[in-house]
């Protein structure tokens, strides 16, 4: 663990280096920064959040549940669970209240380690590492197809022989069948102690199961990162050997929510947080 950077900020790899990417190309998190209501989008972007929204018009009410739904987890994690390490993998593009912010409002040692390996996310880098003097926070550019790099870097900043709470937000429907998501998350998993909690969302194949459908056609026919959205059951099972903590595996709206609006939201994903023993 690198105690000099209590308090800071770091990137790992060469942040300042320039980053590239193909605007002419959707990409996932811009495309979801467009569906926040967010400025770091182009325009083949919003032509396919607009896409997805005419076949799934509830798509950007979803896409503000999941982002309401993470912001309460943390809040739960770094409160009543005592958490103060976190691992947020596929952060998207920085926004207000965002995974540091949330979690050192409530406990401003805790320290987040986040990883992305979007070229996008990695030019905002910086507006992540914006830590609380008492906390730290740190980037890992690294994919989540390869969990290991990912554990390698995150123990940087966290100590493993604490519990920390893995996050996997909206993230897991770009691991197909083929590249084994459940080994992912149980790699990621067996690498934290007892103690530590998995909180997780992911589309819904079984939720407006015909629009999500023609939503998912869409956006595999025009970004880069394919999606596969999956059933109650099958998100459920990426839970196997954890406890899930009340109210279980639900609709992300639904999962404690903090006003009536927020329960009240439609939400095409299956959300949880569950415990390590």
């Amino acid at each position: 663990m690198a105690d000099e950077w209590w308090g800071q900020g770091q990137v790992s790899g060469s942040p300042d280096e320039p980053v590239s990417f193909d605007t002419n190309v959707a990409h996932v998190a811009r495309v979801y920064d467009y569906w926040l209501g967010g400025k770091d989008n182009f325009a083949a972007d919003r032509a396919a959040g607009d896409q997805a929204i005419r076949a799934f018009p509830n798509i950007v009410l979803s896409a503000r549940a999941n982002r309401a739904f993470q912001q309460r987890v943390v809040r739960f994690l770094a409160g009543e669970a005592g958490i103060g390490q976190f691992l947020d993998i596929g952060t998207g593009i920085p926004t207000v209240n965002h995974t540091h912010q949330v979690a050192q409002s409530v406990a401003p040692q805790s320290r987040v380690v986040y990883a992305d390996n979007d070229p996008v996310v990695l030019a905002h880098a910086r507006a992540l590492l914006d830590s609380h003097p008492e906390g730290a926070t740190y980037y890992i550019d690294a994919d989540l197809h390869n969990p290991e790099k990912i554990l390698g870097g995150a123990r940087e900043l966290l100590d493993f022989s604490r519990p920390v709470a893995v996050m996997l937000m909206a993230i897991l429907q770009h691991v197909d069948d083929e590249h084994d998501p459940h080994a992912i998350v149980a790699t990621l998993m067996d690498a934290v102690p007892p103690g530590s909690y998995l909180a997780l969302s992911h589309p819904a194949s079984d939720i407006d199961a015909e629009a999500m459908a023609k939503m998912a056609g869409v956006l595999n026919q025009m970004m880069a990162e394919k999606v596969t959205f999956r059933d109650r059951a099958e998100v459920a099972t990426f839970f196997d050997g954890l406890e899930l903590v009340k109210p279980g595996l639900v609709q992300a709206s639904k999962w404690r929510p903090a006003t009536e609006e927020e329960a009240a939201s439609p939400a095409a994903l299956w959300a949880g947080v569950a415990h390590k023993k």
